[in-house]
C-alpha cells in the first residue's frame, strides 16, 4: 500500500455518523505532522436495520446498493473534511466490504499507523467499539491510535506518557513516545508501574530499585536521537491499569506495548493494554513488538 515514494499511509476507520469526527481529526492532524498520505477507510459489513430506510425494498440487491450508496457519501464527506482542514495532506479513499475490525487489520498490513474512534456512553455502544478496537489492536502489525477524547493541552508544559515494564513491547512503545512527544514539541513521561506481588517481597526497596534499573536501560539512549524532548521517568506503586489512566487525563496521549512481561503465550493483547483502552482519558497509541 506504500506509495510511489515509498509512505506509508495513515489509516483510519471513518464513522458513518458525521459528528463523530475526533479521529478522523487526530488522523488528519498526525498526517500532516508526520508528511504522511491518509487512507479514509469505510468497512461495510453485514448490513443491519440500522442502515435501512423507510423506501429501501427488502431484496438482497437494493439493500447492497444503497448501503454502497450511503459508504460513497461518508466517504466523500470525510474527504472534504480533511481537504478542509489540512489541504496539502495527499488522500485516499476505500470503500471495502467485510467487516471493519477484518478490513482495518488487511490495511495495517502496509501502514503506519492505524486510527479508530471510540465511545464511552453506554454498554452497546462500547461493545460495537471493541469488537473493532480489542481485535485490530491484538493482530495488527504496526501501531493503532484509539481516539476516544481530543488531545488534552489542560497542563503545561504538554505532555505524552508511555508505560514501562521491560518488555521488548515496552521498548517499541517508549520509540513509539518519542517520536510524538518530538512532533508536537511536548515533554515525555516515562512511568513504570511497580504492582506489588498478592503475598509481598522480602525486599521492597530493592524490588523498587530493580524497577528504577530497568526503566533507566529502557529510555537510555533515546534523549540523543530526541534531543528535544525532555524526558521525565519515574517508578510508581500502584495498579497499572489506574495509575497509568490517572496520567492519561491531562496528556496529549498515552503510549503502551500490546503486550506487557510476563504475558502468557496466546494472549495477543495485554491485561493493561485492554485496560487503558476503556478506561484512558487521552487518545491510546498500542505498539506491537
Amino acid at each position: 500500500m506504500a506509495g510511489a515514494d515509498g509512505r506509508r499511509p495513515i489509516v483510519v476507520g471513518v464513522d458513518p455518523d458525521p459528528s463523530k469526527r475526533l479521529a478522523l481529526a487526530w488522523a488528519a492532524d498526525e498526517a500532516d505532522r508526520r508528511r504522511l498520505p491518509l487512507r479514509l477507510v469505510h468497512a461495510q459489513g453485514v448490513p443491519t436495520g440500522g442502515y435501512r430506510s423507510g423506501e429501501t425494498r427488502p431484496s438482497w440487491e437494493e439493500w447492497n446498493q444503497a448501503l454502497h450508496e450511503l459508504g460513497d457519501q461518508v466517504l466523500k464527506e470525510a474527504f472534504a473534511f480533511v481537504r478542509s482542514r489540512h489541504p496539502e495532506v495527499e488522500v485516499s479513499t476505500l470503500l471495502a466490504e467485510g467487516e471493519p475490525a477484518w478490513v482495518l487489520r488487511q490495511e495495517a498490513r502496509g501502514a503506519a499507523l492505524v486510527v479508530v474512534g471510540s465511545w464511552h456512553l453506554s454498554r452497546r455502544r462500547e461493545m460495537s467499539s471493541s469488537s473493532v478496537i480489542l481485535p485490530l489492536t491484538a493482530h495488527a502489525p504496526c501501531p493503532v491510535a484509539v481516539v476516544p477524547e481530543p488531545e488534552h493541552v489542560t497542563q503545561q508544559p504538554a505532555y505524552f506518557v508511555v508505560g514501562v515494564d521491560g518488555s521488548p513491547h515496552a521498548a517499541a512503545a517508549v520509540d513509539v513516545a518519542f517520536e510524538e512527544a518530538a512532533l508536537r514539541g511536548a515533554h515525555l513521561r516515562a512511568l513504570y508501574v511497580w504492582h506489588p506481588p498478592l503475598l509481598g517481597v522480602l525486599d521492597e526497596d530493592a524490588a523498587v530499585r530493580e524497577c528504577r534499573r530497568v526503566l533507566s536501560e529502557t529510555v537510555a539512549g533515546r534523549t540523543a536521537t530526541y534531543p528535544d524532548v525532555e524526558l521525565h521517568h519515574e517508578v510508581v506503586r500502584g495498579h497499572p491499569v489506574q495509575v497509568l489512566a490517572e496520567a492519561s487525563e491531562h496528556a496529549l496521549g498515552l503510549v503502551v506495548g500490546t503486550r506487557g512481561r510476563g504475558g502468557f503465550t496466546g494472549m495477543l493483547l495485554g491485561s493493561v493494554s485492554q485496560g487503558v483502552l476503556h478506561h484512558a482519558g487521552c487518545p491510546v497509541i498500542t505498539v506491537p513488538a
